[in-house]
């Protein structure tokens, strides 16, 4: 097996700071989506085409990087949340594949990922994401997470009958336990960083509705543009007062 060690990883190591920003990219993810597909009236179909666009753009473009470079990964990761939300509704919408059969395929799907990168180069674990075909698999995987959460999320505000306030009760907690597992267990931190992942993903959909949904249906009503626009320049903050180091293999 090549000795992945050799290389660094181009992905970030996970820290305090990646969560919040990885928390505020999901909820600008879902801000962001629904802006365009919603409240520009464009559809889910065409939203879904544009960001796939940026998406393989963005992707493209952190493969072709030598190095991590914190500013392009991120975009990557706003790439895919703004696409799960768009391909998601898609899906449990439009298709009328509804929410408990569209997180079903979701699993399915990103767990095929999972099992498919692990048999093909020996590990999923972030560390080793240092090569091309590694980053290729990390990116599909986290596609298919992103998309899981969106999908999750609605279902439990929605179908599950938790509201926006429930669900966000529901998944903070969720997090909360993994961050317990991972500081006070022994289970396997590779394994608990997908779970956690995962998880921000509902996390921060049901955030963004909570902020644009209508008063009616338990949001804040606030306009989509606006809460984008201040969930993106907090990241970019973040990301600029942060220094964020690529993650490098345990010994």
């Amino acid at each position: 097996m090549t000795d992945v060690s050799s290389k660094l990883s181009k992905v970030p190591e996970v820290t305090l700071i990646f969560w919040v920003i990885k928390i505020a990219a999901t909820t600008l993810g879902e801000t962001g989506g629904d802006a365009v597909s919603m409240s520009l009236d464009l559809g889910y179909l065409v939203g879904t085409a544009i960001f796939a666009v940026v998406f393989a753009v963005a992707v493209s473009a952190q493969i072709s990087a030598k190095r991590f470079h914190p500013f392009l990964y991120w975009v990557t990761i706003v790439a895919t949340t703004t696409m799960g939300t768009t391909l998601a509704d898609f899906a449990d919408r439009s298709m009328g594949i509804g929410y408990a059969g569209g997180s079903t395929l979701l699993l399915v799907l990103l767990l095929a990922s999972l099992l498919v990168w692990y048999r093909t180069l020996g590990s999923i674990a972030i560390e080793t994401v240092s090569t091309p075909n590694a980053e290729a698999f990390y990116w599909v995987t986290i596609m298919f997470s992103q998309t899981l959460g969106t999908a999750l999320g609605d279902w439990t505000a929605d179908s599950a009958g938790f509201g926006y306030t429930g669900a966000m009760l529901i998944f903070g907690t969720l997090l909360a336990i993994l961050a317990s597992l991972y500081f006070w267990s022994r289970v396997s931190h590779t394994v608990l960083f997908w779970a956690a992942f995962v998880m921000t993903r509902p996390l921060g959909a049901v955030v963004g509705d909570f902020l644009d949904k209508p008063l009616d249906e338990g949001g804040l009503a606030l306009s989509r543009f606006p809460a984008s626009a201040a969930l993106l320049a907090f990241m970019l903050v973040s990301i600029a007062a942060f220094r964020q180091h690529p993650a490098h293999q345990s010994h």
